[in-house]
């Protein structure tokens, strides 16, 4: 099992990083730069030529059943989804083949909503320690499971 992360824009590499070490779980932290490798040979950085969507693709193409995927894109997760890997946001929220279909809806809704309303403001809410902590707290147990089974 390898944990991939896209990791660009990601708001919990450091969380990823402490429990993947404590699990003793291999990480491949995949972005198009800008972030520095960790010394830790079980934390991989990969990075992919810029340009968008290419650490998509990277991750789409090397993500296998069983792995986890820590991403807020949900076409992202979909792909993941299908190929039966474990996809958690980084509010700690698991996307799951039952669920899937009404995240994309969801997702689908709010490009319309903003396509509609070019003066519509998206109103996302900043991550807090609670959300990390939630995070924390889903990526372990979904690691203790796998460890359990």
């Amino acid at each position: 099992m390898t944990i991939y992360v896209d990791a660009d824009a990601c708001p919990v590499r450091e969380q990823i990083i402490t429990i993947a070490l404590r699990h003793h779980r291999r990480v491949m932290m995949v972005c198009n730069g800008g972030i520095r490798p960790h010394p830790h040979p079980l934390i991989e950085l990969r990075i992919v030529p810029a340009g968008p969507d290419e650490a998509d693709k990277w991750i789409a193409d090397a993500i296998t059943a069983g792995d986890i995927l820590i991403t807020s894109d949900i076409p992202l997760a979909a792909k993941a989804v299908e190929k039966q890997a474990m996809v958690l946001r980084a509010d700690g929220f698991l996307i799951t083949p039952e669920n899937i279909g009404n995240v994309l809806a969801g997702r689908d809704l709010m490009a319309e909503i903003r396509s509609a309303d070019m003066f519509h403001q998206s109103k996302s809410k900043p991550m807090t320690g609670q959300d990390k902590g939630k995070f924390s707290q889903r990526l372990d147990q979904l690691l203790t499971q796998h460890r359990q089974s």
